[in-house]
């Protein structure tokens, strides 16, 4: 597989995608016929990767064998309509676990993705999620990082540093979405210069791994999903990286992959048109 050569040659791909294996809402074969469905050419799978600590959005080190087993299914189902590519969205979780484990290295995975979705806690004691809607990440900051808004940031973009110059992957994923809910406790939080050198950095260590692909995630562009129907008040339509990011990512020749972060059948192409006219308005 070149991610390469399918980004740069057609729009029809999303290989950023959640299923019944993680926290997606649908199983891989309703995603596939979505997919087909949405006109897709090229579509990866990439459930959340097995982790040490528990997590109910990771998949389990137990069901990996069944997560190949189906895709090995859906390819030869489906593999003259489409084409499908099984990978991981893999967590970094600092020395101990990342793409780099040997655990993923014996893994047949046509590509790797990996983000960052957990901080340590101050203590040193968990590992938190800090990737959840506003409300929870709000709530984690105060029970674990004694509302240390400056402290969780700095730490996620660390982390952020230190899985690039790791390596052992494809696709940087989504890696300033720690903005979205940082601005929710911290409105303006994105625009204040020690953020902002946050983002300098990141941009920094990708220039250092030319082959890196950056992924522009789609995701928020479609509002989170509520029991009651309602969208949190912090939501606002964006993509990850910011516009502004995007314009230097592309001026330095870094290779983008618009991806919609599915975990729902309706979502497979949310944000991805609006996000490459972005992309086209910021190439002129």
């Amino acid at each position: 597989m070149n991610i390469h050569e399918i980004v740069n040659s057609t729009r029809n791909y999303n290989l950023h995608s959640h299923t019944q294996f993680c926290d997606g809402r649908f199983t891989m074969e309703e995603m596939v016929k979505a997919a087909i469905d949405c006109g897709m050419e090229h579509y990866g799978f990439t459930p959340h990767s097995p982790i040490p600590i528990p997590s109910s959005c990771n998949m389990s080190a137990l069901s990996v064998d069944d997560y190949m087993a189906e895709f090995s299914r859906l390819k030869e189902m489906y593999g003259d309509r489409i084409h499908l590519y099984m990978s991981m969205e893999i967590d970094y979780l600092g020395e101990r676990w990342g793409a780099t484990n040997p655990y993923f290295e014996r893994l047949p995975l046509d590509y790797r993705l990996s983000s960052v979705h957990f901080v340590t806690s101050a203590d040193g004691r968990k590992e938190v999620d800090v990737d959840g809607q506003p409300a929870h990440f709000k709530e984690n900051l105060d029970r674990y990082f004694d509302g240390d808004l400056r402290y969780v940031v700095d730490r996620f973009y660390a982390r952020t540093l230190e899985m690039i110059e790791k390596g052992g992957f494809d696709m940087l994923g989504h890696f300033d979405k720690i903005g979205s809910n940082a601005s929710a406790v911290r409105p303006g939080i994105e625009d204040e210069p020690w953020y902002r050198r946050h983002i300098d950095n990141v941009i920094d260590a990708i220039l250092a791994r030319p082959s890196l692909i950056v992924e522009v995630n789609t995701k928020a562009y479609s509002p989170p999903a509520r029991a009651d129907n309602s969208v949190a008040a912090a939501y606002r339509p964006r993509i990850y990286p910011s516009p502004e990011t995007i314009k230097r990512l592309l001026s330095a020749g870094v290779t983008l992959a618009v991806n919609s972060d599915s975990h729902y059948t309706s979502r497979i192409t949310t944000g991805r048109s609006e996000a490459f006219d972005i992309i086209d308005r910021l190439a002129l």
